[in-house]
């Protein structure tokens, strides 16, 4: 799938290694500006103004890329899942730019504008926070030395786990045809709910996964990180490893988050292939999170029926 799928991952290469390189040159650009001021002062003035001055090309190329994450995610996180979608359902596809424009055309199509995707995810995001605080309190009741410790571990450990899920979700809603994102994303979260024993274990595997090869990753990149630290006007300590870590970082989203994203998919369709969403687990998510209950609210003024449980033709993906 991931080979398939080449065009897109060249695409999210491009981009999110040119968000390293971006990060690495406007914190260069910053520390050049910095010392040039720094040259009207004494040692200690330019080391300081070099230091703020790389910290000032770091924020402001992070603030660009805020207000630039709807964008990401509609066009390079959803078109993939969407090309992605296509290839399980047995579709041809695409070659070269033209995968990536079909792509964008049926984001577009279920999702109508980046506000809209970046609204239900951040929805779907807040569902799954709640689902697995709840199982957190499950755990933390369990009489065993120690819980408190553990489930400390396990509750950071979920965290990193459901990274991947928000974006099966989303899968879903693209996979079903429905023009109603709302009420697909609602379905889908029910879906996930009554399965989430799977869906856990397996996003557990692959978190070690993923991360366990950024960390490797962040080693290799070290000593070139430490180069480009080198060339900068003061030598900024620490940016080796901040640099190291945007690559480490850049590698994950570029290439292993696909991934992980498409294995989670592959055992998210599987499992709840011929399954329709449980009214009980529904009820359960109402009671539990009030960013399920905020979906429901769009689902309906967008023309769904108030369950997700609901019988709908397009809720049992093909097999």
């Amino acid at each position: 799938m991931m080979a398939r799928t080449a065009p897109f991952i060249v695409f999210r290469m491009a981009v999110y290694f040119g968000v390293a390189i971006a990060y690495m040159l406007m914190t260069g650009v910053g520390a050049g500006v910095g010392w040039g001021i720094g040259g009207f002062g004494d040692e200690g003035f330019r080391a300081g103004a070099t230091l703020w001055g790389g910290f000032a090309g770091f924020g402001i190329t992070a603030a660009v890329m805020y207000f630039l994450r709807e964008y990401l995610l509609y066009v390079v996180k959803a078109g993939h899942i969407a090309v992605l979608v296509d290839l399980m359902d047995g579709k041809t596809l695409s070659q070269g730019r033209s995968q990536i424009a079909h792509a964008r055309a049926e984001v577009t199509a279920r999702f109508g504008q980046t506000s809209t995707l970046f609204a239900v995810d951040q929805l779907i995001k807040g569902v799954l926070k709640a689902i697995t605080g709840l199982l957190r309190g499950m755990m933390s009741i369990i009489p065993v030395p120690g819980a408190r410790q553990i489930v400390s571990v396990v509750q950071a450990f979920l965290r990193i786990a459901v990274g991947f899920i928000d974006e099966v979700i989303l899968a879903y809603a693209i996979r079903t045809g429905s023009t109603n994102a709302w009420h697909s994303a609602r379905e889908g979260l029910v879906l996930y709910g009554q399965n989430y024993k799977v869906m856990l274990k397996n996003a557990a595997w692959l978190a070690l996964f993923v991360y366990g090869l950024s960390f490797l990753v962040f080693l290799i990149m070290l000593a070139p990180a430490g180069l480009a630290v080198y060339l900068i006007p003061g030598a900024w300590s620490a940016g080796g490893m901040v640099f190291a870590l945007l690559f480490a970082w850049s590698v994950k989203v570029a290439l292993l988050e696909p991934f992980a994203i498409a294995c989670m998919m592959q055992v998210y369709f599987r499992t709840i292939e011929g399954q329709t969403p449980d009214p009980a687990w529904e009820q359960r998510l109402d009671s539990l999170s009030a960013k399920f209950r905020k979906l429901k609210e769009k689902a309906v003024s967008a023309g769904a029926p108030e369950s997700a449980a609901t019988p709908n033709p397009a809720a049992t993906p093909a097999s």
